[in-house]
């Protein structure tokens, strides 16, 4: 069944639980890293024959039930005037983090055109799929996109924005509601090129207060989602460490919530409603553990979520060390079982 992804979104039937991975496209692929031997990450991203190639091979090589395009959740930020690279141990560097009003004032509110590759790679993936395959497009939620280029790349503590976001809440207002129609564009052109759903990542909101949240993040998320909607494809909404915000994030937006492994998924069910499709949850760390552990625990994840519809994937996304031989277990696990 090529679409069981898509009807587990909506909340309809399917034969068996669909699954797909977070970073299912990425460096524990030997094939990928041919590929990455050759060209750097960003070169990837914006050459869409390359993207393509990336996209499409762990669902030729695992058999998962959705494609996500391969890209970067910072890739608006520079067309945007937030430059930035990726620095070898570290993740993505901003030379000139966003700290002040001016600097605010100094992002372009870019068209969404100005990131054509994205669209062109989403294109060549329909086509070579045929059908067979439904797509996801993505991007970054706007407090996760203010986080790195507030921060000037990765943080373990968030101080920056934080406390740009309590000292100058206008400022940090002004910055998100420029992320968010950023976003927002970005997600519509992705959807007008072919995406069959897609997935707003809030890697990060996990850092707030259910009271900041609500208060400082949600009005933008929602202005994303919101609009969203309307498109009538799936719209995906996650968040790592959102034990406290999944009612929130619900009431935000989104089509299928994401739940990561911290929360269980009939406790998550019981929270938000036996109608609400929840995606997730295992852990990424449990790909390391031994087959028999690891059986045991993707069935837990299954008859948790069984109460409703459900979308198997990690709590996050997968990690480079990992075996590709334990991810297709976890597929083939996934797909044997019955709803």
């Amino acid at each position: 069944m090529w679409d069981r992804f898509l009807r587990a979104c909506r909340g309809e039937p399917v034969d068996t639980t669909p699954v797909w991975f977070m970073r299912q496209a990425g460096r524990y692929m030997s094939e990928y890293r041919a590929i990455r031997a050759r060209h750097g990450l960003l070169e990837i991203c914006r050459r869409p024959e390359l993207a393509c190639e990336v996209t499409l091979q762990p669902v030729r090589s695992l058999g998962v039930d959705a494609a996500i395009l391969f890209a970067d959740i910072l890739l608006p930020l520079e067309p945007m005037g937030a430059p930035f690279e990726f620095a070898a141990g570290e993740g993505p560097v901003f030379a000139r983090p966003v700290r002040t009003q001016a600097d605010v004032d100094r992002l372009r509110v870019i068209d969404a055109d100005e990131l054509a590759h994205v669209y062109e790679a989403i294109r060549l993936v329909r086509r070579e799929l045929d059908g067979k395959t439904p797509v996801i497009g993505f991007a970054g939620a706007p407090f996760t996109l203010a986080s790195y280029v507030v921060e000037g790349g990765k943080s373990s503590t968030f101080e920056h924005v934080k406390g740009l976001m309590y000292r100058e809440p206008e400022t940090f207002a002004a910055l998100l509601a420029k992320l968010a129609e950023v976003v927002r564009r970005y997600l519509r052109a992705q959807v007008a090129a072919g995406a069959q759903a897609v997935q707003l990542f809030d890697s990060w909101v996990g850092q707030l207060a259910p009271d900041d949240y609500e208060r400082f993040v949600a009005p933008h998320s929602r202005h994303v989602l919101a609009d969203l909607a309307s498109t009538g494809v799936p719209v995906l909404h996650f968040g790592t460490g959102t034990a406290t915000l999944l009612e929130a994030m619900r009431d935000a937006g989104g089509t299928v919530i994401g739940v990561d492994w911290r929360t269980p998924l009939d406790q998550a069910r019981r929270r938000l409603g036996a109608s609400v499709p929840l995606q997730g949850n295992l852990d990424p760390l449990l790909l390391f553990a031994p087959r028999e552990l690891l059986a045991e625990r993707v069935d837990d994840v299954l008859r948790r979520g069984a109460g409703g519809p459900h979308v198997f994937n990690l709590g996050h996304g997968i990690l480079p060390a990992t075996d590709p031989d334990t991810v297709r277990f976890v597929v083939d696990r996934v797909h044997a079982a019955r709803p």
